[in-house]
């Protein structure tokens, strides 16, 4: 293929990939190779709404290298590899897809397969295994995972998935596919735990919360509201539309009257006199982020994004709008060091510098509490090692975050 075909493919694939929620953020990347020698892949840490052919890097499928002076995605090894041992895939996409990431930490390959799907997919799907992200042994677990299947579609232990293609079309047809499978394979499983049939993923973390005990203690439910910082100020807008109001962060008085005082006010003031790097909050409320607030506790991460954009815990605070300065206290206290926390019963507080990053948290929050629902449904899980979550926070924190700030 024509160099410059192979870069407006791999940069329509990109927008795509936004559009159709497989990725969050510059999570995921593109590749198409070019002829046999050659692929060419996305950039590290670019927006794909930002990306033009020129952004695009060339790399050599044998040794990885490139002469561009911009640096291509971390992940450029699994693709050259995808490269050499199936010579007919042309195009490989790497996903953070729901369904498929919300079963990354199965420790077994998927062997059943529906016939309907199999001549998208494959017989089976390998499960990879773990390795952090842009390393050598993620790229070995890829490896073993495409030597033992001739499957077209990979899922990476914690991470996401890896489709393959003998072109674009192809290639987001496995993505899709894999998507369905997955899903399905999460109803299946909560039929035979529980005896509900369901079209609907969210119907598993709801039934995690019916059967926890912790859900039986409700708290007290009040409207979720999103708010942005704006010098001494704060502006809240109710999520579901309505009135806006404007509060001073010191007083807690509104600059000019409403008709309707927020409840959760006194929350989000309380998390921006605390945290001066938060400058948007948004209150999430998807069904599966609800239905683990019910349950409340600790989460651990299931899935590198989540330890990297949320934190390497998610704790549960209750705020009550009748008691709003003393249990605001607690919530930003769940808060620190982190990017969302669970309130009880009302869903999760998300946030972030800006409200494209606090989008961001929201949809990894959404997945990995997906993702922990359907690992207390299906038991024999493991949590991301403390030591790499924590490792990948920090360099999230550092490094990329602010290389993702500056591209974006």
């Amino acid at each position: 293929m024509d160099i410059l075909e192979a870069k407006q493919e791999v940069v329509k694939a990109g927008l795509k990939l936004v559009e159709s929620g497989l990725i969050a953020r510059t999570w995921g990347n593109v590749s198409c190779r070019v002829d046999d020698e050659y692929f060419v892949i996305t950039p590290s840490g670019r927006s794909y709404e930002s990306l033009t052919p020129d952004d695009i890097v060339l790399v050599k499928i044998e040794d990885c290298s490139y002469e561009s002076e911009i640096k291509p995605s971390s992940e450029k090894g699994i693709h050259a590899e995808a490269y050499k041992l199936r010579k007919d895939v042309n195009f490989v996409i790497h996903t953070h897809q729901k369904n498929a990431s919300a079963i990354s930490f199965l420790g077994y390959d998927i062997n059943i397969i529906p016939d309907e799907s199999k001549p998208v997919i494959g017989n089976n799907i390998p499960v990879a295994s773990y390795g952090l992200p842009g390393t050598g042994k993620l790229r070995k677990g890829v490896v073993a995972a495409l030597e033992r299947s001739d499957s077209k579609a990979v899922i990476m232990a914690h991470h996401g998935a890896l489709c393959l293609g003998k072109d674009y079309d192809e290639a987001f047809a496995v993505a899709g596919e894999l998507e369905k499978v997955c899903g399905q394979f999460l109803l299946d499983r909560l039929e035979a735990v529980s005896g509900k049939v369901s079209e609907n993923i969210a119907a598993v973390a709801e039934h995690i919360a019916e059967v926890s005990e912790e859900a039986k203690k409700q708290a007290q439910i009040f409207d979720p509201y999103v708010s942005e910082r704006d010098g001494s100020t704060i502006i809240m807008n109710p999520v579901d539309g309505g009135e806006s109001v404007r509060i001073d962060i010191k007083t807690g008085k509104e600059v000019a009257a409403c008709d309707k005082y927020p409840a959760s006010a006194e929350l989000h003031r309380a998390i921006y006199s605390a945290r001066d790097d938060v400058n948007c909050i948004l209150h999430s409320k998807k069904p599966e982020i609800v239905s683990a607030s019910k349950v409340g506790g600790t989460f651990k991460p299931l899935l590198d994004d989540f330890a990297q954009l949320v934190g390497t815990t998610l704790r549960t605070g209750e705020y009550n709008p009748s008691n709003t300065v003393k249990s605001a206290k607690k919530v930003v206290k769940k808060l620190k060091g982190r990017n969302a926390a669970l309130l009880k019963d009302n869903g999760a507080i998300c946030v972030a510098g800006d409200m494209y990053d606090a989008e961001a948290v929201e949809m990894v929050l959404e997945k990995e509490m997906r993702t922990d629902a359907a690992a207390k449904l299906i038991g024999d899980y493991k949590y991301i090692n403390p030591v790499e979550a924590l490792l990948m926070r920090v360099i999230y924190k550092t490094k990329y975050s602010k290389k993702a700030k500056t591209n974006k």
